[in-house]
């Protein structure tokens, strides 16, 4: 009878260490973040180690402001950072299925999107821009009613599309997935310009020196909201890191937040379809 009462409970501790191991978060040692490492400067893929990169399972190395604040919360998190390269739809149901710890992609906390996941406070803050050709008909608009039969388009589910009904008589192209596609499209005069971050506007313009970006004075541009405007860090409902990476993110002085963005600049890769 001692010998069945040894093994029993032995057999219910491995039970308890495999499902430990199993489990994703807090136990692994590991902080999985999702991105799509395909918006620069926010984040990006290179197929060479850099400095400041971190390597993604699979192949390549990850980089970019994103990472750079991944970093941070990872470490203060004691974890160990571990990129998942994931496509922007897929971000949320990875994030709220397991499959991923956090997602730092540059994502807005919207009301759609808290109601499934819940998020951090701002790390970034975004002014709206619209990217167009360096010497075309609308590289002089001041204001959003200069784009008025303008083919303007955005990134497929994202506020940035959206953003584009506040155009007056503006032409809504199909959103489409990536920001090197929109770079592509308007190179080749499909669009004529579309709408994103300033960063990710100044990262193409630097690449793509055919390119410019409108960026409009105060009244003349794109209403959104503070919300909208703001970048956060999105975890599963009732993640107990919310505080913690809240007090790491507080633990980031403005220009600081500020010197990241601007190495991030200089360092992307050009983008390329």
């Amino acid at each position: 009878m001692k010998k069945f009462v040894f093994i029993l409970v032995a057999v219910v501790l491995v039970g308890a260490l495999m499902l430990a191991g199993c489990s994703s978060g807090g136990g692994s040692g590991e902080f999985k973040v999702g991105l799509e490492c395909n918006y620069a400067p926010f984040n990006w893929t290179q197929t060479s180690e850099g400095e400041d990169t971190v390597p993604i399972p699979g192949g390549g190395y990850a980089g970019g402001y994103d990472v750079e604040i991944a970093k941070r919360i990872a470490e203060g998190l004691g974890k160990e950072l571990v990129i998942v390269k994931t496509e922007w739809d897929g971000l949320i149901p990875a994030v709220t299925t397991g499959k991923i710890d956090a997602v730092i992609a540059g994502m807005s906390p919207t009301e759609e999107r808290k109601s499934a996941v819940d998020f951090s406070e701002p790390y970034y803050e975004s002014v709206h821009v619209i990217v167009v050709k360096a010497d075309g008909p609308y590289a002089g608009a001041t204001s959003l009613a200069d784009f008025s039969g303008a083919t303007i388009t955005g990134q497929l589910n994202t506020l940035h599309y959206d953003l584009i009904d506040q155009i007056p008589g503006v032409v809504k192209e199909t959103a489409m997935e990536t920001f090197p596609a929109m770079i592509v499209a308007l190179q080749s005069g499909k669009i004529d310009g579309y709408v994103s971050e300033k960063p990710g506007a100044v990262s193409a313009v630097a690449s793509n020196p055919d390119l410019a970006f409108v960026e409009f004075p105060s009244g003349q541009g794109f209403e959104v909201s503070a919300e909208d405007a703001a970048i956060a860090v999105a975890l599963p409902k009732g993640s107990d890191d919310i505080d913690k990476i809240n007090e790491i993110i507080a633990g980031i002085p403005q220009d600081e937040r500020e010197a990241i963005m601007q190495k991030a600049v200089e360092d992307q890769p050009i983008v390329t379809e």
